[in-house]
């Protein structure tokens, strides 16, 4: 996948003290959207509509936590292959290569140190 495709929105779109409608803001965004949605400490939270598949990266100084709100989640390592539906979470360790990808619209939160590049180092 072309990388200039993501739609991927750094700036965090709430602070501390506001109420978010996270479901509802998925709802209106179209695959492959990526949100930051706060900051907590050294670390951020994203929201991402994701369908397809994301290119082979891994992250070199960060863990990145995945949690699946909505449809299905296939992270792909070179050991193994993960898959999580509704409800369930992995954390891929710092320096492990995968390859993500949904085979169907599909609803994340991410949960990773505000560094990560979310294209991979």
């Amino acid at each position: 996948m072309d990388e200039s495709l993501y739609q991927i929105n750094l700036d965090a779109a709430f602070g501390p003290g506001q109420v978010m409608d996270i479901l509802g803001l998925a709802g209106r965004q179209q695959p492959w959207w990526n949100q930051t949605l706060c900051a907590v400490d050294d670390c951020v939270v994203r929201l991402g509509v994701v369908e397809g598949e994301f290119h082979r990266h891994k992250h070199d100084d960060q863990d990145e936590f995945f949690f699946v709100l909505e449809g299905k989640w296939i992270i792909e390592m070179d050991d193994q292959t993960v898959e999580l539906g509704p409800g369930m979470g992995y954390l891929v360790p710092k320096g492990v290569m995968h390859n993500p990808r949904a085979p169907v619209r599909t609803v994340i939160l991410m949960v990773e140190g505000s560094g990560v590049v979310p294209t991979g180092d």
